[in-house]
């Protein structure tokens, strides 16, 4: 498996390399100008003089490799010698900066990143650990009130938009009966009690609107492939030699009907980084996707791009993990 693992990980190398290109090259030739939006009175001197600053007037193939070394090279550079502390010298401090602020990339994800983990982050991980029990309950007793009550709510919760359903929230639970707030609080720091009870109350509607929607969506596919192998010969066999029933279904049911469900767990995990838009727009939660659309709309191309290739780096790195999964999960699988 370690062999597999290293074949695959010089493999994402070119695959990362091509999807950084297109990433940028279609960002960079779409039709926007970050100096659309100044006055006309601007001289044309000093125009071109922040076009100079801002890198436009390279050519397009060396700025695509100064923002490549920048962002392969600087950055992780600057990572390692702010956590050891050695310095690696003047040339390994340049960094990609953004268009709107003129700060660094990275620190503006790094600021965004605990608000997107403490909402998407755990109403993923409460999806997850309600819809697999959920679903091999929903398979087990297929048929029976609650796999009809699952399937009622699996297919609400997964049909209705996100945004639809915050707001609905946020009428009911804030508007009229003000038990929640519906605007969340990015300021808010965690000092004693009463901070981390309005942490959590402000919390509560998003997290409550994802955890419905993963929950609905996973499930759907727990139940499905545990059905698939109940009626299996394996498990007619399990019975027959006598296993309880409890390990027939928790040790030889459901661990061969994970690989599938693995595989939509696994891919959904980049979702989190990438934050809900919608949700986060919904909310004021200002995560990662309320800073996708904020660089959007202003024509911030290196946050943009910056942005993008995280969340395509995050997907070709879950997807090995999920590849990895297998082999843990049916020993049938070897990739020596």
């Amino acid at each position: 498996m370690l062999g597999y693992a290293v074949r695959r990980l010089l493999l994402a190398i070119p695959v990362l390399l091509i999807i950084s290109f297109v990433i940028f090259s279609l960002l960079t030739l779409a039709p926007n100008d970050p100096l659309g939006d100044l006055p006309l009175t601007i001289p044309p001197e000093v125009r071109a003089n922040m076009r100079a600053a801002l890198g436009l007037d390279q050519p397009f193939f060396i700025r695509f490799l100064l923002w490549l070394h920048q962002f392969f090279i600087n950055e992780p550079m600057n990572l390692l010698q702010a956590m050891t502390g050695l310095d690696f010298g003047e040339a390994q401090r340049t960094r990609v900066l953004s268009w709107a602020t003129r700060s660094p990339v990275v620190d503006l994800i790094a600021q965004r990143l605990p608000q997107t983990l403490w909402v998407v982050g755990l109403a993923y991980l409460f999806g997850v650990l309600l819809a697999v029990p959920i679903g091999v309950l929903s398979a087990y007793r297929q048929h029976s009130w609650f796999d009809q009550i699952g399937a009622f709510v699996a297919m609400v919760g997964y049909s209705t938009p996100t945004f639809f359903s915050g707001v609905l929230l946020i009428v009911v639970f804030s508007v009229k009966l003000h038990w929640f707030p519906s605007v969340y609080d990015t300021n808010l720091k965690v000092t004693d009690w009463e901070s981390f009870v309005a942490q959590v109350r402000q919390m509560a509607l998003p997290v409550l609107v994802l955890t419905l929607y993963n929950t609905s969506q996973i499930s759907r596919f727990v139940r499905a492939s545990m059905l698939d192998n109940l009626h299996q010969d394996y498990v007619r066999t399990a019975r027959a030699k006598g296993v309880k029933e409890p390990a027939v279904v928790l040790f030889h049911v459901l661990r061969n009907s994970l690989i599938p469900v693995v595989t939509v767990i696994a891919l959904g995990v980049p979702t989190i980084f990438s934050g809900a838009i919608v949700t986060e727009q919904v909310f004021r939660v200002n995560g990662l996707g309320q800073l996708l659309i904020t660089a959007i709309q202003g024509g911030d191309l290196p946050l943009v791009q910056s942005l993008t290739f995280i969340f395509a780096v995050l997907i070709v790195a879950f997807n090995l993990i999920a590849d990895l999964l297998y082999g843990l999960l049916d020993p049938r699988i070897s990739y020596d």
